[in-house]
């Protein structure tokens, strides 16, 4: 039996991005840890129930920025991170306000019973919104 642990995140600003998504997503921080002979950092933040791995090294480059969730399928690996909302339009509107970028708007979802949307941080990551609620009372 496996439990996922946490998703990690490759960012061009630690510190900027740690600000968004402890602001967007109410994420607090774990720990913060340091590779100096690397020149690697990153920071745990905690959620409800998850955790988001943020890291940064001298060096790296953009990877996927996908204008949206069916041309990041054009592209092998991670293509974003989901999470589910009580209320997808309150989420989506909230994250565009603190600086996210709007890539689905708030729909239904090919998944019946589920409204989903997609946003995408700051630095182009995608981060699709899901609400079960309806699913859940029906099953």
């Amino acid at each position: 039996m496996s439990t996922l642990d946490h998703v990690g995140l490759t960012v061009a600003d630690l510190d900027a991005m740690t600000q968004w998504y402890a602001a967007a997503l109410g994420l607090a921080p774990e720990f913060e840890f340091a590779l100096p002979e690397v020149d690697f950092r990153g920071v745990m933040l905690r959620g409800d129930g998850y955790r988001i791995e943020l890291l940064s090294r001298a060096g790296s480059h953009p990877g996927l920025q996908a204008s949206s969730p069916v041309d990041a399928a054009l592209t092998h690996g991670y293509g974003h991170l989901a999470l589910d909302v009580s209320d997808v339009d309150a989420a989506y509107g909230r994250l565009l306000t603190l600086g996210a970028s709007e890539r689905m708007s708030p729909r239904p979802s090919p998944e019946p019973g589920v409204r989903m949307a997609y946003v995408a941080d700051p630095e182009g990551n995608l981060v699709e919104l899901l609400d079960r609620t309806a699913a859940r009372a029906s099953s």
